[in-house]
């Protein structure tokens, strides 16, 4: 499926040069969390100076920085989409919390430029939290989207074998 970027996006990412620098932010939810968590992929900016904490404003929002490794799914038609992240530099804080969800989460993935953070260029719908396999040093998220999506529709091919009485 196309999609629908701007003209700086597009430079920025064909161009053999640029001092464009592309973010991802990621935003965790969940009913067990009071409010979602904001995570984005650059040091955009310093938030905080005491605790010394870096993250990117958008819209509004803010988005801690913590680095991560995302690999983005595929634009594919037969199979769910699937992603992975791997989170860097982990607390037991966080791995707390990871254990603490019974349900899976909702983590929604969204692309910006950093020099205009309230432009979203990408959006990729809301991924479930799958998995989650952590150690001393990384976290790595599994998540998966809803394979419904995915279905032919209508559900059944209108033949003799499967409908004999529309053939009679």
């Amino acid at each position: 499926m196309p999609r629908s970027v701007s003209m700086n996006f597009r430079e920025a990412m064909h161009s053999q040069e640029t001092s464009e620098i592309p973010a991802a932010l990621l935003t965790i939810t969940h009913p067990d969390l009071e409010d979602p968590i904001r995570l984005s992929g650059d040091n955009t900016e310093r938030l905080t100076t005491d605790p010394l904490v870096y993250g990117t404003v958008s819209r509004g929002e803010e988005y801690l920085f913590i680095p991560f490794r995302l690999v983005l799914p595929d634009d594919h038609d037969e199979t769910a989409p699937q992603a992975s992240l791997e989170l860097s530099n982990i607390t037991r804080e966080h791995i707390a919390i990871m254990r603490s969800i019974v349900l899976p989460a909702s983590v929604m993935i969204e692309i910006i430029l950093v020099s205009d953070p309230d432009e979203v260029e990408i959006t990729f719908p809301a991924f479930d939290l799958t998995k989650v396999d952590y150690d001393a040093n990384v976290m790595t998220l599994s998540l998966s989207m809803d394979p419904l999506i995915t279905e032919p529709f209508p559900a059944h091919s209108f033949d003799p074998a499967s409908f004999p009485g529309l053939f009679a």
